[in-house]
């Protein structure tokens, strides 16, 4: 079981904040630090410094870490143009060494196009411009070297790009799709994907999105065994009750609410249970925790300490 670490910086975290925990996750044998792509806080929160860009970080990153490997969940496509995309990835991805992973949504929250001035088509626009910006992203980064890319789709058009730079990873870094959609979904993820992610979801719900990836995989020739299984679900760790009631607190969540979920809350020994009956009921070989409170590095060290021995 690979455990990474997913960040929400648009809560309230500056680089430097970001840098700390993601040092301390690679510190602690983390498989990957990854972070989200949002520009407007949600609930709460302060947002306080301010938002983040999400590759603007993950170039940073790139820089000051030498093993754990770094992407997002998940790059909204209405941000960025899939070309500029292609390049800040690649060049993100030489800066790393070949560390980048990219997971690619089509957008959602509408409170922070509006804040911002981003366009926000309805959602089958949308998932329209979604499917044409991954074989464009995945298009650029597979030419070979030497030859010229042209897309000729309803939403963009390109003539001859360059298809440079090229990204470290050959013949492209992993792509990550994600969502609960019955039907489009698993069919753009059987053709792009190499992870499959499910956020927050319960393992009955997860078990039957994966099953529809697996067919729509087996329906184009493909072994569905490619596509890595995954889910992200927050972490709320403690070492006794008081310990898991004060983070919960922290984070602005309430406790009983916490617990209701599916969310990983309680102390090591209930959360690798529960982790164990997860991966059982859905298959999963990666699971991305929630990280809430970027200030709290001992939490990540409770988690690497006392749950990530017992998943091997």
């Amino acid at each position: 079981m690979d455990l990474r670490i997913f960040t929400e910086p648009q809560q309230g975290a500056d680089y430097s904040r970001l840098l700390r925990a993601a040092t301390a996750a690679e510190d602690a044998g983390f498989d990957a630090f990854f972070r989200s792509d949002h520009y407007l806080r949600m609930g709460m929160a302060s947002g306080l410094p301010g938002a983040t860009d999400a590759w603007i970080t993950l170039a940073g990153l790139a820089r000051e870490t030498t093993r754990i490997r770094l992407g997002t969940l998940v790059t909204s496509a209405t941000f960025r143009h899939p070309s500029v995309l292609a390049i800040s990835v690649a060049q993100v991805d030489q800066m790393s060494g070949g560390r980048i992973e990219v997971g690619l949504g089509s957008g959602w929250y509408d409170a922070e196009h509006i804040a911002y001035g981003i366009e926000l088509p309805d959602f089958g626009t949308r998932f329209d411009r979604y499917a044409e910006q991954l074989e464009i992203v995945t298009g650029l980064w597979e030419t070979p070297p030497g030859a010229t890319f042209s897309f000729h789709g309803k939403h963009y058009r390109l003539e001859d790009a360059p298809a440079l730079p090229k990204p470290t990873q050959r013949p492209r870094p992993p792509v990550i799709i994600g969502g609960v959609g019955k039907r489009r979904t698993p069919a753009l993820a059987a053709r792009f994907a190499d992870e499959f992610n499910l956020p927050f979801v319960d393992s009955a719900t997860a078990a039957a999105q994966f099953e529809r990836v697996d067919a729509a995989a087996r329906k184009l020739g493909r072994d569905p065994k490619e596509i890595i299984r995954s889910v992200a679900l927050t972490m709320c760790v403690g070492r006794d009750d008081a310990e898991v009631a004060r983070r919960a607190d922290t984070i602005g969540r309430e406790l009983t609410d916490l617990k209701r979920r599916t969310e990983l809350v309680g102390t090591p020994a209930e959360v690798v249970d529960k982790i164990g009956r997860y991966r059982e009921a859905t298959g999963i070989t990666r699971l991305y925790l929630q990280y809430l409170d970027l200030s709290d590095l001992d939490h990540l060290e409770l988690v690497a300490a006392e749950i990530a021995p017992q998943l091997d």
